[in-house]
């Protein structure tokens, strides 16, 4: 949490000495929006992410084994670490850098800019930098791609919490049936992966690895199409 309070500190020195703005910039403010913001975020990543891995069973005729010793507190645990990584990863890359960049240059390029940022990151998060080129391509892909997104809801709905909330959620959906550290199958683990051929399996780790971002675009866009109806309804009323 040291970790956390020093990004919003620095946020607030870049904010307030580029912009003359403050952290409620961020969108954490109103309370009741934001906490719909991530519950919608977190929910919707969810459902996306059961509904690829489904897909993804039916590709490679995998089936899911029960873990014999789950935890209550462990997956309590893990969401709060997953919890609190999200939300320092969003606030160095769709915080207060997107925001400013946004001002500066637009929001076109800002998110372009930050999502290719996030994308290299993870070269050096997943110890990859200077290893074989195609998975160095395919993350930067799948995690440049979904930064463009969080980036996107930012943008849009001028908050960090639906980018939060989509975070965390892909995050520990994932900690729940795959290896992973520190946390890991926590309920089920996945067994009986039939062996596809070499072009099947690009196809699959393409699905699985850009299909919760192309879903998880149009929830965004679901969620301002619902915002704007409900706007329009109070505004009728009045």
């Amino acid at each position: 949490m040291i970790g956390i309070v020093v990004i919003l500190g620095v946020s607030w020195v870049l904010l307030v000495f580029i912009q003359e703005k403050g952290l409620s910039v961020l969108g954490f403010i109103p309370l009741k929006k934001a906490l719909i913001q991530f519950s919608y975020g977190l929910a919707s990543v969810m459902l996306i992410r059961a509904i690829i891995l489904f897909f993804e069973a039916q590709f490679k005729s995998f089936e899911f084994t029960a873990n014999p010793v789950f935890n209550p507190e462990e997956l309590f645990s893990s969401f709060w670490y997953h919890f609190k990584s999200a939300l320092t990863e969003e606030l160095m890359y769709r915080g207060a850098l997107l925001y400013i960049l946004i001002q500066r240059i637009g929001p076109k390029k800002a998110i372009w800019i930050t999502s290719l940022i996030f994308g290299v990151y993870h070269w050096f998060s997943y110890n990859m930098f200077g290893g074989a080129i195609v998975p160095m391509i395919y993350i930067l892909l799948i995690t440049g791609v979904a930064g463009f997104v969080w980036a996107y809801a930012y943008h849009k709905t001028n908050s960090m919490t639906m980018a939060i909330g989509m975070h965390l959620g892909s995050n520990f959906f994932l900690s729940l049936f795959l290896p992973n550290q520190p946390y890991g199958e926590l309920l089920y683990s996945i067994t009986g992966v039939s062996e596809l051929s070499e072009w099947n399996q690009l196809y699959v780790a393409l699905f699985s690895g850009l299909g919760p971002s192309i879903l998880m675009f149009f929830a965004i866009k679901l969620y301002l199409k619902m915002e704007k109806k409900f706007n329009d309804s109070e505004k009728a009323l009045t």
